[in-house]
């Protein structure tokens, strides 16, 4: 055989891989849950993409659960806190920002629901929403759980608007059409109420600002809790 066109090329000539650090791993992380959602975000695959072994990102991140809190982070610093307005109105213009990150990043929405955030951007989410609840002169413990029941609503209303558009089985006509006929006789109720049922839809908002606004009186007008 002549190997004598044959061109050799040199491992010093290729491109130098980016040396391995926290993040970087969070980073091709979050384009990976972008991209595949949860099933996107294991050890494996990310090892994958950065050319390397599952065990190199241990050194890195005690386990799975730890780096998705990173990556839910990472994706938090997108997210612009309002600065004008009443305490009303930046509190709903929070909520609403952060409604449509989940929306534009659903991976964000889907991990959610499976780590709990503690990193700085979303400390400062909270924060925010608590000094927003203070202004409204809402007592400490209503403001706190009040901020945790709103965050968690936000969330929920994003994830399942993410899994109509992800998953083919999730179709809301599907529901329509089985409340639709029910049997009056045993449910009654739900007969009567039938066109409320899936009225104001939240794609148009108005089912989402309308559970903002019962929250937000519940935790002005409820009593505190007795320890």
């Amino acid at each position: 055989m002549d190997n004598s066109n044959r061109v050799i090329v040199s491992r010093r000539n290729r491109p130098a891989k980016e040396p391995l650090s926290r993040e970087l791993i969070v980073k091709t992380a979050f384009e990976l849950l972008k991209e595949q959602g949860m099933e996107g975000m294991s050890m494996r695959k990310v090892a994958k993409a950065l050319d390397t072994g599952p065990s190199s990102l241990y050194v890195y991140f005690n386990n799975l659960g730890q780096l998705s809190s990173y990556v839910l982070d990472y994706g938090f610093k997108e997210l612009t806190l309002p600065s004008d307005g009443e305490w009303k109105e930046r509190l709903f213009g929070v909520l609403q920002a952060y409604f449509q990150l989940l929306k534009e990043q659903p991976g964000l929405a889907e991990i959610s629901f499976t780590i709990l955030p503690e990193g700085e951007n979303y400390l400062k989410l909270l924060e925010f929403v608590l000094e927003a609840l203070r202004e409204g002169e809402i007592n400490p413990q209503s403001a706190a759980w009040g901020a945790d029941m709103m965050l968690l609503y936000v969330t929920s209303v994003a994830f399942e608007q993410h899994s109509r558009r992800k998953n083919d089985s999730f179709k809301l006509s599907n529901t329509k059409a089985a409340l639709k006929n029910v049997d009056s006789a045993r449910f009654p109720l739900i007969h009567s109420m039938n066109e409320y049922l899936f009225s104001g839809d939240v794609v148009v908002m108005e089912r989402f600002w309308w559970g903002l606004e019962v929250i937000l009186k519940g935790i002005k007008d409820l009593p505190v809790m007795k320890e």
